[in-house]
Parts: C-alpha cells; sequence; structure tokens
C-alpha cells in the first residue's frame, strides 16, 4: 500500500487576499511545512514583468519553479491567461517522475482564460501511474458547465476507469454541480464528502464560507483531510488550502 499526501491550494499569484503584499516566500515556507508528495495549484504567475521591477525579492525564476525547488522531483506549468507583461496558469508539484503532461485550453470567454493541466506521474513499483488532473474552472456558470463537460470527455477519452485519478483546484462551484458528472457518471469521490458529508468551505481563507475547491479521487481511498484556513494561511492567499491523506491499494 502507498500513503500520498496531497494538496490543492489557489495561490492568487503568490500575493495576498487584496494583493498588497507579495508572499510567495511565506508560500513556499508554507508548502514545506505540510511537506506533500502532490499538490495542485492555481493562479501560479509564470511571468510578470512588472512585479519583476516593482519587488525587489521578486524570484528570478517563475514561481512554480521557486516553489519546487530543492522539494520536488517534478514541475508542471500549464499557461492560461497570457498579456503583455506576463503570463499565469496552473501548476502540478511532485515527488515523483513525470511521465507525460498536457495543457488542455477549455476557454470559454476570452477575458477569463482557462485549462485543464493534466499530469501523469510514475509510482514506487509495482503501483500503476497516477492521473491527476489541476483545474481552475470559470467564475460564471454556463461557461463552467461546458468546461465541466470538456473535462468530463478528456477522463473518459484519455484515463482507463481502473487508473488511479486525481482530479483536484479551483471547480468555483458553490452549488456543488460538480458531483453530478465527477461522482455520478464518472465514479470519482471528493475527499472531504467521503470524511465529512459536504466538500470543505475554503473561501476566503479568513473566514471559510463558499465550498469552491476540491478534491475528487477515484481509485484511493482517504485516511484523513484538512483545511488550513485563518491565521497565517488567510495572510498568504484569498484561499484555503485543502490536504488529503490517501492510501492506494
Amino acid at each position: 500500500m502507498t500513503v500520498l499526501r496531497i494538496a490543492t491550494w489557489n495561490i492568487h499569484k503568490g500575493f495576498s487576499q487584496w494583493g498588497r503584499r507579495l508572499m510567495v516566500h511565506e508560500l513556499r515556507e508554507r508548502l514545506r511545512e505540510l511537506a506533500p508528495d502532490i499538490v495542485f495549484l492555481q493562479e501560479v504567475q509564470g511571468l510578470h514583468r512588472r512585479h519583476a521591477h516593482r519587488h525587489a525579492d521578486w524570484p528570478a525564476v517563475p514561481q512554480h519553479e521557486f516553489l519546487a525547488a530543492e522539494f520536488f522531483a517534478s514541475a508542471v506549468y500549464g499557461r492560461n491567461a497570457v498579456y503583455d507583461h506576463g503570463h499565469h496558469g496552473n501548476a502540478l508539484l511532485a515527488c515523483f517522475p513525470l511521465l507525460a503532461s498536457d495543457n488542455q485550453d477549455v476557454t470559454h470567454l476570452w477575458f477569463e482564460r482557462r485549462g485543464l493541466l493534466h499530469a501523469t506521474l510514475a509510482l514506487p513499483k509495482p503501483m500503476p501511474a497516477l492521473h491527476c488532473v489541476n483545474v481552475h474552472l470559470s467564475l460564471l456558470g454556463p461557461s463552467r458547465r461546458r468546461q465541466m463537460r470538456a473535462l468530463g470527455e478528456r477522463l473518459e477519452a484519455l484515463i482507463p476507469p481502473d487508473a488511479p485519478l486525481i482530479v483536484a483546484g479551483d471547480f468555483n462551484d458553490w452549488r456543488n454541480r460538480a458531483d453530478a458528472l465527477l461522482a455520478a457518471r464518472l465514479g470519482l469521490s471528493e475527499a472531504f464528502a467521503v470524511a465529512g458529508g459536504r466538500p470543505s468551505r475554503s473561501f476566503p481563507a479568513a473566514l471559510p464560507l463558499l465550498r469552491l475547491d476540491r478534491i475528487y479521487l477515484r481509485g484511493l481511498r482517504v485516511r484523513e483531510v484538512c483545511r488550513h484556513a485563518g491565521p497565517p494561511w488567510s495572510l498568504i492567499s484569498d484561499h484555503a488550502a485543502l490536504s488529503a491523506t490517501l492510501e492506494l491499494p
């Protein structure tokens, strides 16, 4: 049996809730304290020329590389939103070798760029390869439904039904519509719902009210879940971080 510790976190491009303070250094320290084997990150700043000039302690490398350095064996980034002075997207960091990765553009509206970052990881033998899909879905219901359909089609087309699978990230799904597709149709379970009956409240981090962030699983068992909210977590990002300890039989 393999035990995996995973986490998902919308990191708000490395800034505090209102964008006043650069928090990417504190964020890296918190990730190391959590010590996850795999972490799903959303709103990761791949490049921002203006911030690099304004902040003396702005990392010299993209945020996913800065966060992964000397801790994670693999780091993959999916660029979604591109603008004159930079770009941002999703990233996946892992302590395991990366076998393959792909970033699928699921943008519906031009002003809200979104993608599905799919990575396949090599677990220690004789464990099978683990599929991980990192999502950050639209704020708008019609766009979110289209993106959910694209996610379902990808899972059905590219991932064997018996392969272990984790789908995690910021679903922006406060009405819990994702379960109709991921649970009922594709056989995934939400980790916090398994442990406590409902997905966790994760936004805003200072006093979580909305259930936006999720961890969906197939082929793994939930041992423990935890929401990381309130100080000092709420000083780092506007979303709470979610973590789970899982077992892969």
